[in-house]
């Protein structure tokens, strides 16, 4: 199947089944040409066309769209109902998964999939606290409720892996995301606050693989299960490491220990950030965390014939994608701001925009994710002109694999990153380790 039939396959049972899950959320109780399908298509297109559009160019979409509503009659639709009829759409499209063939990148294929996973937060007025519970601890407003979105990407053929919501107070450790099973051969890398030696466990079991910081708090032991100072390990074996190890008191999980000594400056730059953060809690930090900032730790149950550790500090880099891609749905996509200050408006403009956001990915997998230099940004501003057109086969003035495939071949003739000599991108520095592909 196509990239492009599996987008137009997947918008088709998204809309498909709209109004059905409209009447069973409650927000459509009678006949309505403000359908749940319209109005799902409505909010979609015109926060994926413009993030910061007025109600007025709501109301415009749908007239596009073929429904006459006025701008204060839209207003009043984004009510506690619609907010959760957009939240099960929500749960539905994310369900809907697009992948492409791998990018040309030889380090990545090695793997079957190479997930990243990692969570942002999108703080809501108190008044929704009841819906997703924030952080609290504060006084002002913004502090009592936050919704956090745990994702799961894909970087080898860009699907997403999930998108599920939680309470802003969660812990990525507790997400569905963190317990899910990974394909045979793939990797998966994660920040610390998804470091659980049970879960890593479970990866080895099903054949796949992880590449993870070390939780400085781990108990670390030798092959001969000798229980060991890592940081006196640290010192007698640098400055470059690559040991087997095992990891955790019951576990004793076999791993390797990789290590490299950081400049100076890099190592004070993270004291100073442990002091800031202890600071902040009312905490001190211990005199060996202090003398661990001076390493980058990794573990790994990677064989070194399948990845040197060379090739596994490079890779190991590849995590911030999905920073970036964080990045481009909150700066771009807008996915936390908003112009309503009502409650259950915000909710129904943070769902919506969140299904934008998945369709624009949709988008940027079917036409650029093979390509090792794709600009995310450049492709993403370019999907804001598409809509329109996305805009007339929705309304059925116009054939929706056609449009998919027109829009195709629009990125595949730009949308690239610039290459960089002095700081280079991390798609070369990836590149740069098979010396067939960087020349």
């Amino acid at each position: 199947m196509s990239s492009v039939t599996q987008v137009e396959q997947a918008m088709q049972t998204v809309f498909q089944q709209a109004n059905a899950i409209a009447r069973q959320t409650g927000f459509v109780q009678r006949a309505s040409k403000l359908t749940g399908e319209r109005f799902v298509q409505t909010l979609v297109t015109a926060w994926l066309n413009n993030p910061q559009v007025t109600r007025e160019g709501l109301a415009q979409m749908a007239a596009s769209l073929g429904v006459s509503i006025t701008p204060q009659g839209l207003s009043e639709r984004l009510t506690e109902q619609a907010a959760t009829f957009l939240q099960s759409m929500l749960e539905m499209v994310v369900g809907q998964i697009i992948a492409t063939d791998p990018v040309a990148i030889p380090i990545l294929q090695r793997f079957t999939a190479v997930i990243l996973l990692d969570s942002t937060v999108i703080l809501l007025p108190d008044a929704l606290a009841s819906v997703w519970r924030g952080c609290g601890g504060g006084t002002g407003e913004g502090t009592q409720a936050a919704v956090k979105a745990q994702v799961g990407l894909d970087l080898l053929c860009g699907g997403l892996q999930g998108l599920s919501l939680y309470d802003g107070r969660s812990h990525d450790g507790n997400s569905n995301l963190q317990h899910a099973a990974l394909p045979a051969g793939a990797i998966r890398l994660a920040d610390l606050g998804y470091f659980r030696l049970d879960v890593f466990a479970e990866h080895c079991q099903q054949g796949g693989y992880f590449l993870s910081r070390l939780e400085a708090a781990t108990t670390v032991f030798d092959t001969e299960q000798q229980r060991l100072d890592l940081l006196n390990f640290l010192q007698r074996h640098g400055p470059r490491i690559d040991e087997p190890v095992e990891l955790g008191v019951q576990h004793h999980l076999p791993v390797r220990l990789l290590a490299v000594r950081v400049p100076e400056e890099v190592a004070n730059e993270r004291r100073r950030k442990l002091r800031a953060e202890a600071k902040r809690k009312g905490q001190t930090v211990s005199k060996v965390r202090l003398a661990l900032a001076d390493w980058t730790i990794y573990v790994t149950n990677v064989s070194v014939e399948l990845l040197s550790l060379e090739e596994a500090l490079v890779l190991a880099r590849v995590r911030w994608q999905i920073e970036l891609l964080f990045k481009l749905w909150k700066q771009h996509g807008c996915i936390d701001e908003w112009r309503s200050k009502k409650p259950w408006a915000i909710l129904c403009e943070v769902y919506a925009k969140l299904i934008a956001m998945v369709f624009q990915h949709w988008l940027l997998v079917i036409c650029c994710w093979d390509y090792p230099d794709r600009s995310l940004v450049k492709a993403a501003q370019t999907v804001r002109t598409f809509v329109p057109l996305l805009t007339s086969a929705l309304s059925g003035l116009s054939d929706l694999s056609a449009v998919l495939e027109r829009f195709q071949d629009i990125l595949h003739q730009g949308c690239r990153i610039n290459p960089r000599k002095k700081h280079p991108n991390t798609y070369q520095r990836l590149l740069a380790l098979d010396p067939l592909e960087a020349t």
